[in-house]
């Protein structure tokens, strides 16, 4: 689990450092284009240079081949382009403030969840906005928090802790309450939805501690705890989708019906399946650049998993 820098080695300490100054140049010099030169730039920059020498491509053969072994070779090399493509232009939007907000608000908020989202803001109960690392994510916050819409996010610490500050600092622009995984976060997290607060999740990584579902016909190991807590405190799970529009800049936010209030494991397997069905439609637009599917407790894929 990702640490505070006091915690890590001196070398380690001075490696991630080192790389967060690197990084930090180079979204700063980003940031002097104009807001669509520099989303499309970062976009090709990362999936031109920085995938090939993080392995991203490997990444995202290996977990193509796992899920769609008879996929035609062509989509393969596109999707190995298009993925990082996608991740290059969420990083910078996501450091683009006003910009990335005006594109986010480019259009209404759809989708049957939107009522469901009303009526519980209007009655005072707890939602749980639930999506994945697809489209921009946080587009969906940059979109419903101006329309009244207050909300919480849950988020998982990056590794480096010098550029998880500034990330986060950025993540704020767009809706300041932030609850960092982890005891204290969860603890602030139940007293915003015990006071009939909404918070989005992103489910879509593998959780140590989870329990052995399935996503793309594939054991993934799957955190439950968020169906857990709706059940508990009688909240709503509306999946939702931020999906980049052909334009490339402009966002469709989608807000899917509610998940029906059954048991953690089938409510958290239709929270899989509602978007394994998105991401089929838009292949480019999911980060399968994660190690989605690994190895667990000798069960599932054998050691070297996506």
């Amino acid at each position: 689990m990702p640490v505070d820098a006091s915690q890590l080695s001196r070398a380690a300490r001075a490696r991630h450092f080192a790389t967060n100054l690197v990084l930090r140049g180079l979204i700063g010099a980003v940031l002097l284009l104009p807001y669509a030169m520099r989303v499309r730039f970062m976009g090709w920059l990362v999936s031109t240079v920085a995938a090939p020498l993080a392995g991203f491509d490997k990444r995202i053969r290996h977990n193509l081949s796992l899920t769609h072994p008879d996929l035609p070779e062509a989509e393969v090399r596109r999707l190995c382009r298009a993925v990082p493509n996608t991740a290059g232009r969420t990083l910078i939007e996501i450091y683009s403030g006003d910009g990335f907000a005006r594109h986010a608000n480019a259009s209404e908020p759809t989708g049957p969840g939107l009522a469901a989202l009303k009526a519980a803001r209007d009655a005072g109960r707890p939602v749980f906005l639930a999506g994945g690392h697809f489209g921009n994510y946080d587009a969906m916050r940059a979109n419903l928090i101006p329309r009244g819409y207050e909300m919480g996010s849950l988020y998982r610490r990056m590794a480096n802790p010098y550029f998880n500050a500034h990330y986060v600092r950025s993540m704020q622009i767009n809706g300041p309450l932030l609850f960092e995984q982890g005891r204290r976060g969860m603890r602030e997290m139940i007293k915003h939805l015990k006071a009939g607060g909404t918070v989005a999740i992103l489910h879509d990584l593998h959780v140590h501690g989870g329990e052995e579902l399935t996503f793309f016909g594939q054991s993934a190991v799957t955190s439950l705890v968020t169906a857990e807590l709706a059940l508990k405190y009688e909240a709503e799970i509306i999946p939702f989708y931020a999906i980049r529009q052909p334009n490339g800049l402009d966002f469709k936010i989608e807000l899917h019906a509610p998940i029906p209030h059954t048991d953690p494991r089938t409510m958290t397997q239709a929270m899989n399946d509602d978007l394994e069905a998105m991401i089929r439609q838009h292949m480019d637009q999911w980060f399968w650049i994660h190690r989605r599917w690994k190895p667990w407790y000798g069960r599932g894929l054998p050691d070297g998993g996506g």
